[in-house]
């Protein structure tokens, strides 16, 4: 299985995005979507579930600012600001976070946790790298990086 995870598009979905994201199963996008038109472009690629981002002025389907998903067993929350997961984790466990905001690429883990920001895939903010990220399924065991776009 394969994960494609992006976030801070601010309604651009770059060309390269589908290259990187061929053949993957699903795709996770944590916010600052930017307009419905940059999920139907991700959809055209692999089903998406998403939250909505400190930008986005509507909603993402039912969930709204958080989003859970399974997939293949590994358990996702989506969070745009990684301080909203705290909240959310007491209600019920996640062995991945998915978060965006601050533009800046993050794969660590911490307490159990698994805290993943794919970076910013959108309009180049400062110095910051355009990229996004992958989860891969290798022999049973799950593993994450990241992409550059550039």
């Amino acid at each position: 299985m394969r994960i494609g995870v992006i976030s801070d598009t601010h309604g651009l979905v770059r060309a390269e995005v589908s290259r990187v994201f061929e053949g993957v199963d699903h795709i996770l996008h944590a916010g600052d979507i930017g307009g419905e038109e940059v999920l139907s472009g991700l959809a055209a690629i692999a089903p998406v579930t998403a939250c909505a981002g400190n930008n986005d002025g509507w909603r993402c389907g039912p969930a709204g600012k958080t989003a859970r998903i399974t997939l293949d067993g590994l358990r996702f929350l989506l969070v745009h600001i990684r301080d909203d997961a705290a909240a959310q984790l007491l209600r019920e466990p996640a062995d991945v976070v998915v978060f965006g905001h601050s533009h800046k690429p993050l794969d660590e883990r911490e307490g159990g946790i698994w805290w993943f920001n794919p970076g910013s895939a959108g309009p180049r903010r400062f110095s910051l790298p355009v990229c996004v990220g992958l989860f891969e399924q290798v022999r049973g065991k799950w593993r994450a990086r990241h992409v550059s776009l550039q």
